[in-house]
């Protein structure tokens, strides 16, 4: 407590930290800084990609076969995108001196990248069939997918430190936003509706067919020959500049020692705390709610119509939302974003729970759930480049993209540590049984889709006692609630008060 006060009341550390922020916020693209930008834009896309199937389109198409808490298995797949600090400093630290400290890594993990699509894609559609679908297997496979993308997204948050002026580096939170976001929106949003044969035979076909324009399998070999594309093109055609501190060759036992100078810096562990915990509001929300709204009978084309609505919101809000976190204030709008998407996931239960009774989705109901899905998006767009840009200020450029990656790090596991207990509590907390019996003459759970399916080919009906999804969402956001008012709002005015000196390992 004595450090914040006096912190607030130095008004020349206030002056200087106002100056220093301006300083690294305040620039406009131009030049060079275009086009590197549109590169930064282009390798978070190809990230976004396989992020959008393993967190978004694969837990769809296998909501039909299995239950939350298989899905929850699967979940563990998103880890290695929130742990990999535990490599980047060997990212940071080894590299090869002629093809550049960057990309040294990302050229060999996109051409792996693109070699597993293409392996994965004449596979898929297999996997997928059948009836008992091997959970475990699909779990590792993505996990290895998800370890290539985030062995990717380490040594691009470091190029993006380099790859642009000091004066427009709040710029790349902009660039992973929109390129993240579109790989995302591809792989999610437009793949689940060409993959949806009702909304190709309703919008592209004469004759309807009981399967998509797009397949899973032929969506994956696609993008391989994409991402064989652009890395060749990243080979021949783009020079990595070399930079002061490719001068200086870190060992990786080094790099590791500074990490561990970071997290001891005075102020990191109220920082890390914040990123760790902040996104329990969310969770249920983000996990759950699209799920339970198909479960509840809401199309699937519905669904990617209304994200599809929301994408473009999502690039103008990005592209704003770094204009709102320049200042001396970056992170007051991630506050704003904050309290605005726990509201969301209010609305969001409040939809669920009034889903029509009669399965008819009205144009009325579909709006407020469009409505909800815009706002909930502008509010994590918001919240995310305003983070980003915060970090982007805050990082030591003389360890590159170690000090980011750390940050991005554990802002990536507050919302991902949090989604399989989630999951699995949904089922726990749910109390659904059968109408009839099965053939032993006992009661049995139809919770799980497994059960749902015998109880249909019994001829009986799934009674709903109590869905765990209110019971955990609503706990979810009263924790949020609560942590934002007597820890996280506090803390963050804290930290933002502090200049970006203060965050350097070398403070003189």
């Amino acid at each position: 407590m004595a450090d914040r006060n006096k912190s607030n009341s130095n008004d020349d550390d206030e002056d200087g930290k106002s100056k220093d922020i301006a300083e690294e916020t305040s620039g406009s693209l131009s030049g060079a800084d275009t086009w590197n930008f549109a590169l930064l834009v282009i390798l978070y896309l190809l990230q976004g990609v396989p992020v959008g199937l393993t967190f978004g389109s694969i837990p769809f198409l296998l909501k039909a076969k299995m239950s939350y808490s298989q899905i929850g298995i699967f979940s563990l797949a998103h880890y290695p995108y929130s742990m990999k600090f535990l490599w980047s400093p060997i990212v940071d630290a080894v590299y090869n001196k002629d093809l550049g400290r960057r990309k040294s890594w990302i050229v060999p993990i996109q051409l792996l990248t693109g070699l597993m699509f293409l392996w994965l894609g004449m596979h898929i559609e297999d996997w997928m069939a059948q009836e008992q679908i091997a959970v475990g297997t699909l779990t590792v496979v993505f996990f290895i997918l998800i370890f290539f993308c985030a062995t990717q997204d380490i040594a691009v948050d470091g190029w993006a430190l380099t790859l642009l002026s000091k004066e427009n580096l709040s710029y790349a939170s902009t660039a992973q936003t929109i390129g993240l976001n579109t790989g995302y929106f591809l792989s999610f949003t437009v793949f689940l509706a060409f993959n949806s044969s009702e909304f190709s035979n309703k919008y592209f076909r004469t004759t309807p067919q009981d399967v998509g324009l797009v397949p899973l399998g032929g969506y994956l070999k696609f993008w391989a020959m994409m991402y064989l594309a652009i890395t060749l093109w990243l080979i021949f055609m783009k020079k990595e500049e070399r930079t002061h501190s490719d001068e200086d060759d870190i060992g990786i036992k080094s790099v590791y020692k500074i990490i561990l100078k970071i997290i001891r810096l005075p102020h990191m562990k109220s920082f890390m705390l914040v990123l760790l915990s902040a996104k329990i509001g969310f969770i249920a929300n983000d996990a759950v709610t699209a799920l339970k709204l198909l479960e509840k009978g809401f199309s699937k084309e519905d669904l990617a119509l209304a994200v599809l609505i929301d994408f473009p919101f999502q690039i103008i809000f990005g592209y704003y939302a770094v204009r709102w976190s320049s200042g001396a204030r970056p992170l007051k709008p991630w506050l704003w974003a904050f309290f605005a998407h726990l509201a969301c996931c209010v609305i969001a239960m409040l939809l669920v729970y009034g889903f029509p009774a009669d399965g008819v989705v009205t144009p009325t109901y579909f709006y407020m759930v469009l409505a909800t899905t815009v706002a909930t998006s502008f509010t994590s767009t918001v919240a995310f480049v305003s983070m980003g840009a915060f970090m982007t200020v805050i990082a030591d450029p003389v360890i590159g993209g170690t000090y980011m990656t750390l940050l991005n790090t554990l802002s990536n596991f507050g919302g991902t540590w949090p989604r399989f207990f989630v999951l699995e509590a949904v089922d726990y907390f749910t109390v659904s049984t059968c109408s009839v019996v099965d053939a032993k003459g006992q009661d049995f759970s139809c919770a799980a889709e497994p059960g749902k399916t015998m109880c249909q080919d019994l001829a009986g009906e799934c009674v709903l006692q109590q869905d765990g999804y209110y019971f955990v969402s609503s706990i979810c956001v009263l924790l949020g609630f609560l942590s934002l008012i007597f820890y996280i709002a506090p803390t963050i005015r804290y930290l933002e008060s502090l200049s970006p000196k203060k965050w350097k390992l070398d403070q003189k």
